[in-house]
Order: structure tokens, then C-alpha cells, then sequence
């Protein structure tokens, strides 16, 4: 199976630039991810954590109660 993918992507023009980029998209977004984390204000974490206990309804299967 390997060498059939490899196979195919040596006859790509260009190919060893798609490895680069999604490496510096998955950098980006987690080092951005972290930032935000440890810059985000601890009151807005906490409201939007109790957002699923705010609600006075029940509902199983779908149906509300």
C-alpha cells in the first residue's frame, strides 16, 4: 500500500510543499489556541462553563419534559 501512494506522489510536481504547510497550520492553530487559554479572562471561562446547567428544561430522547 505504501508504495503505491509513494509511487504516485514522486511523479508530483511540487508535492514536498504540502507537508510544510499543514505542519504551519497545525502550529499556528495551537499555539494560538494556547494563547488564547491562558489569556482568556476566568469570568468568561466560568459563564460559558455553566451555559448547560443554566437551562431549566429536560429533555430525553428529544422530548421535553
Amino acid at each position: 500500500m505504501l508504495k503505491f501512494v509513494k509511487g504516485n506522489l514522486e511523479n508530483i510536481e511540487g508535492v514536498e510543499i504540502y507537508p510544510i504547510i499543514s505542519l504551519l497550520i497545525f502550529f499556528v492553530f495551537f499555539t494560538a489556541l494556547f494563547w488564547w487559554v491562558f489569556t482568556a479572562k476566568k469570568a468568561h471561562i466560568k459563564e460559558v462553563s455553566n451555559i448547560p446547567l443554566d437551562d431549566d428544561t429536560v429533555t430525553i430522547n428529544g422530548i421535553e419534559l
